[in-house]
């Protein structure tokens, strides 16, 4: 892998990409799912479950360390050796492949209200989610901790997603 220099802006226009794509991904998924919040608040809620309002504060504020992640593996994968390239395209890829799993999972569970299925997706994506945080880890430490409390949300989704399965 050759190593290549980026200028200053070829380092801002990659970050603003890397950030944009989550977050742009989000907005239209919540553009496909605004009407489906007031279903979504007359169903039976488990305990802990956060008022309606804190669920586009949490995201974006996942979207932007997402992709401020995406961003600090490209730049190891950039500035490293031939392991961490592999180790960095990996992420990526993984990070991808989570992604979208993230966008599929928003209208399952809240237009089409199949919550078991939805939760399934849940599963498989925080499984991709432990192998792109146990690479970022290895690839950019900054990276790894940006993912963290995305993987705590999916976490704590999980918990909401079964107990609304169970509880309507």
């Amino acid at each position: 892998m050759s190593k290549k220099k980026l200028t200053t802006f070829g380092k801002v226009w990659r970050l603003v990409v890397c950030i944009a794509v989550p977050l742009g991904g989000g907005f239209l998924i919540s553009l496909l799912t605004r009407n489906a919040m007031d279903q979504f608040g007359a169903l039976e809620q488990p305990p802990l479950a956060p008022p309606a309002w804190l669920f586009p504060v949490a995201w974006t504020i996942l979207y932007v360390l997402m992709g401020v992640a995406s961003y600090l593996i490209y730049l190891s994968m950039v500035k490293g050796k031939k392991a961490e390239y592999k180790i960095g395209a990996a992420a990526l890829v993984i990070y991808g492949v989570q992604l979208l799993f993230n966008f599929v999972w928003t209208p399952l569970f809240f237009n089409a209200g199949i919550y078991w299925v939805a939760f399934g997706i849940l599963v498989v994506m925080w499984g991709l989610e432990i192998a792109l945080l146990t690479l970022a880890f290895k690839v950019n430490r900054a990276a790894f901790w940006c993912l963290l409390p995305y993987i705590l949300w999916t976490t704590f989704a999980g918990y909401l997603n079964a107990s609304i399965a169970v509880l309507n």
